[in-house]
C-alpha cells in the first residue's frame, strides 16, 4: 500500500502536474525515444505525431493521481491498459524505463517546484501501479499460453484468402503456418500483426477480429488509411499490407488480446444495440456473428453508418447473416449517398444517428449498446445514449487507438 505521506503529497501536487500533464508527457516521450530508442517500436508513430498518445497519456496520469487514495477507481483502464501491453509485448524489465524517463520529464518541466520529496512521491506512486500492470499482465500471458493452441510472443500465419470489402477495406484469412490450433477468442478482440516495413522495422499494429471464433481462421479486415492532413503520415502499414500483403505471404501475429467483449450466448437475455462508424464495423461484426450462431433467438440490433456505397464493408454478409435470425435487425445510414445510392436503396436513411432514431429503432430502456467508429461518431452517440437516459452499466465502447474522452470539445 502507498504511504500516507505519498498519498497527501500526490494530491496536493495534482492540480499542478494536470495543468501541466501535456507538457510533461511530450517531454517525457521525447526523453525516452532519445535514451531508449528501443522502445520506440512499441509505439504508433502516427499517434505521436497527432499528439493523441501524449493526451491520452497525460489524461492517465491525471486519473491516477486524483484517484491515488482509491486506485479501485481505475481498475476499468487498467485492464484496457494492461490488454494493449500484451498485445505488444511489454514486459515486467520496461516499466523501470518508463518510470525513471517520466521522472525525468516531470523535473525538466516542473523545475524547483519539483522537489526531492515530490519526485520520491511520484516515484513510489509510480511503483504501485506498475506493480498492478505487471500483475495483470503476468496474468494475461499465463492465459494466452495456457488456452489449448495458444502461444506468447509471435506465431508465423500465412495469408489464406486475400478479400476485398469495399474501395478502401480489404479482409485477410490467416492461418497458422504450423497448421497447430486456433485458440478462441471473445468477440471484439483484436491480434497484432508485426510488419517489417522498411521505414518502420516490425511495427505492430492492432487489428479488430472480424469473424467469431471457431472458424479455421482469424479474419482481419483493415482500412487503407490516408495522412489526415498534409503534415501527417500516410498509414504506412495499412498501406503496406493492401499493396504489399498478397496470399500466400507469411505474417508474425500476436495472440488476440482486448476487453472490448461481448458474450455471444447472451446469458442475461437483455437485447444487444450494435452501432458501427465506419471501419468500426470490425469487433461489432464479430460481436453479431458470435452471437446469431451461439443465440439465433437473441434480440440484436446491428446499426452501420457508413459515408456511401463505395466505402461500405460486408453489406452482403450482414444481411445474410440477418437471414439466420427473425430477431437481428439492420438499419444502414449513409451520410454522403452518391447518387445510385438512393436509387437502389443501398441504405435505410441518409444523415448521422439521432436520438430519435435510437429512440424510435432500438429498445433503449433494456438493451446494451456497443458502438465503435470516429471519435464524432462515437461523441454523437454517447450524447444520444445520455439523451435517452442510458444507463452507464449499459454502455460500452471502444477507441481505435489511443484512449479519448467523448465529451464534446
Amino acid at each position: 500500500m502507498l504511504s500516507e505521506k505519498t498519498v497527501r503529497i500526490v494530491k496536493e501536487i495534482t492540480p499542478l502536474v494536470a495543468a501541466n500533464a501535456e507538457t510533461i508527457t511530450r517531454r517525457f516521450y521525447e526523453r525516452m525515444f532519445e535514451a531508449n530508442p528501443e522502445v520506440k517500436a512499441f509505439f504508433n508513430q502516427a499517434h505521436q505525431h497527432s499528439g493523441g498518445q501524449q493526451k491520452a497519456l497525460a489524461g492517465a496520469i491525471c486519473a491516477y493521481f486524483t484517484h491515488i487514495d482509491n486506485p479501485a477507481v481505475l481498475m476499468p483502464a487498467v485492464e484496457l491498459i494492461a490488454q494493449k501491453h500484451c498485445s505488444l509485448g511489454i514486459k515486467a524489465e520496461h516499466y523501470p524505463i518508463v518510470g525513471s524517463n517520466l521522472l525525468a520529464a516531470i523535473k525538466d518541466v516542473m523545475g524547483d517546484g519539483a522537489t526531492d520529496e515530490i519526485i520520491a512521491a511520484v516515484a513510489e506512486a509510480y511503483g504501485f501501479l506498475a506493480d498492478i500492470f505487471i500483475g495483470r499482465e503476468n496474468a494475461i500471458y499465463e492465459e494466452q499460453q495456457s488456452a489449448p493452441g495458444g502461444w506468447n510472443g509471435t506465431r508465423t500465419f500465412v495469408v489464406a484468402k486475400k478479400v476485398p470489402e469495399s474501395d478502401i477495406v480489404t479482409s485477410f484469412y490467416l492461418k497458422p503456418e504450423d497448421e497447430g490450433p486456433l485458440p478462441p477468442f471473445k468477440p471484439g478482440q483484436y491480434i497484432t500483426v508485426h510488419i517489417d516495413h522498411p521505414h518502420t522495422p516490425t511495427s505492430p499494429r492492432n487489428y479488430s477480429l472480424s469473424d467469431r471464433a471457431g472458424e479455421p481462421h482469424y479474419r482481419i479486415s483493415v482500412k487503407r488509411e490516408e495522412k489526415p492532413n498534409a503534415d501527417a503520415p500516410d498509414g504506412l502499414i495499412s498501406s503496406h499490407l493492401h499493396d504489399g500483403i498478397e496470399e500466400g505471404h507469411r505474417v508474425k501475429v500476436g495472440p488476440p488480446c482486448g476487453e472490448f467483449t461481448i458474450n455471444p450466448d447472451n446469458a442475461d437475455g437483455r437485447p444487444v444495440v450494435l452501432l458501427a462508424g465506419g471501419i468500426g464495423v470490425t469487433p461489432l461484426l464479430s460481436m453479431a456473428k458470435s452471437i446469431v450462431h451461439a443465440n439465433p433467438n437473441a434480440p440484436v440490433y446491428f446499426l452501420q453508418a457508413v459515408r456511401n456505397s463505395s466505402v461500405h464493408a460486408f453489406a452482403d454478409e450482414i444481411q445474410n447473416l440477418a437471414s439466420l435470425s427473425s430477431n437481428m435487425h439492420v438499419k444502414v445510414l449513409y451520410d454522403a449517398p452518391i447518387d445510385s445510392d438512393v436509387e437502389s436503396n443501398k441504405c435505410d436513411g441518409v444523415g448521422f444517428v439521432t436520438t430519435e432514431l435510437l429512440r424510435q429503432w432500438t429498445p433503449f430502456a433494456e438493451a446494451d449498446f456497443y458502438f465503435c467508429g470516429p471519435k464524432p461518431f462515437m461523441q454523437n452517440i454517447r450524447a444520444c445514449l445520455q439523451e435517452l437516459g442510458v444507463d452507464e452499466t449499459r454502455v460500452r465502447y471502444e477507441f481505435f487507438g489511443p484512449k479519448e474522452e467523448l465529451q464534446p470539445a
